[in-house]
């Protein structure tokens, strides 16, 4: 059960931090400081949890994450299972306190299609969560970059926001798009849980095929 609180607090964590981030600072598509402060929240979240709990856990704190750590064999699915139930809940905590602290006005981190158009934010996010699951692959399957891996990771969650934020507002994590379009649509405004299908699936997807991705490359000890 240590593991699965861990999940819970991290991606609580994540969604109050940096939704918050988003939310207080009015952050749109429109590139601004509030939309690199954003960016730079959910990467310093990532950095601050993965020496936090990641000696627990692994960190995931993301769906996409622990279903590539599933078909990577990292994982067993009950732990699957035990994971992406805590990291939902921990989204929907974090996006209640931090309704409860600024209310719902300015919103909670949503995302949203871009330009309306569902292919579209699904092309982007599953993009978003292929480069960001084959790093952490990458970045936590050989032993001499474990000290780094918090940091690398936490990065490159920062890079993919600078470019997604613009399109979707950047998910790649089901349990963070799901936790605020749930809080919002109970105080009444449903239209980011109408389209949240989509940042569920997209994430999963990317994350699969990062996982099937690096097992290819892993398996012929490719270097760089």
């Amino acid at each position: 059960m240590r593991k699965y609180l861990a999940e819970f607090i991290g991606t609580l964590v994540l969604v109050l931090f940096a939704c918050g981030t988003a939310a207080v600072t009015g952050c749109t598509s429109a590139a601004d400081p509030a939309y690199l402060l954003t960016a730079l929240s959910f990467g310093l979240v990532i950095v601050a949890m993965a020496y936090s709990i990641g000696n627990i856990s692994g960190c995931h704190i993301n769906p996409a994450v622990s279903i590539s750590m599933l078909i990577s064999g990292k994982i067993t699915g009950k732990d699957f299972v035990g994971y992406v139930v805590a990291q939902v809940a921990g989204a929907v905590a974090g996006a209640a306190i931090l309704a409860a602290l600024i209310g719902t006005g300015r919103g909670l981190g949503t995302n949203g299609l871009f330009e309306a158009n569902v292919m579209k934010s699904l092309i982007v996010e599953v993009i978003l969560t292929f480069v960001f699951v084959l790093t952490i692959l990458g970045v936590t399957s050989r032993e001499k970059y474990q000290a780094q891996a918090g940091l690398v990771i936490g990065l490159t969650l920062t890079l993919v926001h600078i470019l997604g934020i613009y399109f979707t507002g950047t998910s790649v994590n089901p349990a963070r798009s799901f936790g605020p379009a749930l809080i919002m649509a109970l105080s009444g405004d449903g239209a980011a849980l109408s389209v949240v299908w989509v940042f569920i699936v997209a994430p999963l997807v990317g994350g699969g095929l990062a996982a099937a991705c690096w097992k290819a490359l892993d398996q012929e000890k490719l270097t760089v």
